[in-house]
Formats: structure tokens, sequence, C-alpha cells
């Protein structure tokens, strides 16, 4: 198969020929058909999240179930099920998982995230000549990907498998946000700082909950524009205006009951927890660099008993299939979402713009774009 492969932070990705991986007990092939650029993957190939190299990234994809591991019984998938999958992968058996609290998995963070393997230690990719290639999640910037049947829900009929790619990050991200992280309410008013792929979900899932006020804030007018159309009440540029006094005097003085924020940066802290009324929340979503920190206002915090509740997803065997039961009922639209279709050999491509804020909504990688591509060329090197 082919795969992008990351082989040192800071440097091109590498279109390699791999091994196909084989699944092993409880855990799913996946013929890929598309995989979302999202803006995690890039602290990785910068290098201010460690990672593993050679590596594949890739976390946000669909595709069609081409294997089963041994023992794995579902009655909802079978070979050549079209399925999407959630980037959280819960082991399914810690203390946590039992719980239902599968964001705080264990063997996610400390065996996938942090040593870029599977639950039994090992990596299900590599070289041809036997050296270790290491998944990010599941590795999806591949033609083919491992992951644990507890992080794949069936998709619809007559969904659009490749568009279908990011329902199992941005919006499943925002649907942890909105639901489990903010628990927000019929009737109240939220904010939404950074309106790109997540943020747009974000601002679709608000107003579908009965959100009465959601207020799109961002630095790039065409992002405000789309997240108008996906749901936003009101929109806000931070470029050119005080984004707090905006806010407030959109909400009537008094600030947003939740404030969602979803780029990871110390200036996006700052502005959502000003945009917050007393007694209100803050939800961060967006990851930082490395060990980047945000200051908390801590009278502010205090005085006003304002709330700050980390949201790193969903809970994936749950809230998976809702996530994908609103896109083919229509309630979130998420073709619309993808902007950009690139073939793989294209993914570094993808990251620059995504990088330099040039992605409108999501950029996805599709698969059967690159096979054609690759045949063509097989085919006139044989003449």
């Amino acid at each position: 198969m082919r795969a992008a492969v990351l082989t040192a932070p800071g440097t091109p990705l590498t279109i390699e020929e791999l091994p196909v991986p084989a699944p092993k007990a409880g855990e799913v092939l996946l013929e890929v058909a598309a995989c979302g650029l999202c803006h995690s993957d890039l602290h990785v190939l910068g290098g201010q999240i460690a990672f593993p190299t050679p590596a594949v990234l890739g976390h946000e994809v669909s595709g069609t179930v081409a294997a089963l591991g041994p023992g794995l019984e579902r009655s909802d998938l079978k070979t050549g099920q079209p399925v999407a999958a959630a980037f959280l992968m819960p082991c399914g058996s810690c203390p946590e998982c039992a719980r239902g609290r599968d964001a705080l998995c264990p063997a996610f963070y400390q065996m996938n995230r942090l040593r870029g393997v599977l639950y039994d230690g090992a990596s299900r990719l590599a070289r041809p000549d036997g050296q270790t290639v290491y998944q990010y999640s599941m590795g999806g910037l591949a033609e083919y990907a491992v992951l644990p049947a507890t992080s794949v829900a069936p998709l619809a009929d007559g969904m659009d498998p490749i568009a279908a790619a990011t329902l199992g990050c941005a919006a499943f991200t925002a649907y942890g946000a909105v639901r489990r992280g903010a628990d927000l309410r019929h009737g109240e008013t939220c904010a939404v700082v950074a309106v790109g792929g997540v943020g747009g979900y974000a601002c679709q899932i608000a107003r579908a909950m009965g959100a009465a006020q959601v207020i799109a804030v961002d630095v790039a007018e065409d992002k405000l524009t789309a997240a108008h159309a996906a749901g936003a009440t009101h929109t806000v540029n931070s470029a050119t205006h005080d984004a707090v006094q905006a806010v407030r005097e959109i909400t009537s003085g008094r600030g947003v009951d939740v404030a969602f924020e979803v780029l990871g940066r110390p200036e996006t802290w700052a502005t959502a927890l000003g945009l917050v009324a007393p007694g209100g929340r803050m939800i961060p979503i967006g990851l930082g660099g490395g060990g980047q920190a945000a200051q908390v206002p801590i009278n502010q915090l205090v005085r006003t008993s304002l709330r700050i509740q980390g949201s790193y997803g969903a809970l994936t065997r749950q809230d998976l299939a809702a996530v994908i039961g609103l896109a083919a009922q229509g309630v979130i639209d998420y073709r619309g979402v993808v902007t950009r279709r690139l073939a793989l050999e294209e993914a570094g491509a993808g990251y620059q713009a995504l990088a330099q804020g040039e992605v409108l909504g999501r950029a996805v990688v599709e698969m059967a774009a690159g096979r054609h591509r690759a045949a063509g060329e097989k085919h006139g090197r044989a003449k």
C-alpha cells in the first residue's frame, strides 16, 4: 500500500510503499477512503509535540471494512461495511473505559499518543525491511489502516464516504465539547473562538441543540462567512474589532453562557475567557504546542464563579454513532465542510495551507485519487 510517511519532525512527508497491515484480535483493517487534515497534526509535523518517527499521521478517516481481526463479533460490522472512525480509540477494558470515560483511556494516551503503538505494544505498520513505522491514532494517511473496533461505527446508506471522514475528529470533537463538555442547554448563548473545521462544526451543533445565540469569532472574514452559513447568528472579526466588547454588545452587556476555544493559543484563551458571563463556562478544545500555557485571571474566575472545562473529544462508543446520525439526517452539513480534496502525494502541501490559515472548513485526502494517479504513472513507465 501507499502511505505518507513522516521521517523526522520538520521534514516533508514522503510517499512510501509499505506492506498492508493485518488486524489482531479486536481490531479492524480499514481500506481508507479519505483522511482529513487536522490542525493537531501540525504540532507533530513541526515537532512541538514529541512523537516517534518514522510515522504515519492522520486520525480522521472513513473507509470500508477490509478484514476483521480474530474473534471479533459485532453484528453491525462486516467485510465491505462503510464506516467512519474516531481519533479517540478506547481500549475498552481499563477502569476508565469501564466507567464510560473513553477520552481518559490511559492505554490510548500512554501507548498510542506517546509511543505510536496499539495496545499490545506494537505498531501494525512497518517498512519492507521490517523497520517499525509508528501510527498516530490509526495512521490514516495510508491506503489501509488498522484500528481497534471500539473506534469505528457504520455509515448510513447514501452517505458521502469522502466527506464522512471529517465526522471522526472535527465533528466528533465539536460534539464532545457542546454536548459533553459544556452540556449546552436550550436557550443558552455561546461563542466559538476560531471557526475552522472543528469550530464550524461547533457552530452547527450548538444551533442544532437549541442555542439562542451562536457568535463566531475569528480573524478571517471568509471563515466567518462560512460560520454564519453553518448556523452562527452573529460574527465578530477579532482582527478589526475588540471581540470582548463586540460580544458584550451583542449580548446586551452580559457575555455568553459558554465560550468554546478551538485553537489552543494563549491569546485565544484570553479572548474566550473574556467573553463568558458570570457563572458561565469556558470550554477549551484546541491543543497547544508542547508545554504551551495560558494565563487565567484568578480574581475573575473566583468572583464570577466561572468554570473552565477541558474537552478532548466525545465518548467514542456512544457518540460517534450519534454524530453520524446527525449527518445522515441532515441536522449537520458534513458535505459542505469539505472544501479541498487532495491526492495522497498532496498531503504535505495541504498541511502547509492549513498552517497558513488558507483552508476553509476541512481539506481531505481522497485515497482513490492517489491510487488512480499512481496506476497511471506505472502504466506510463510500462509503455
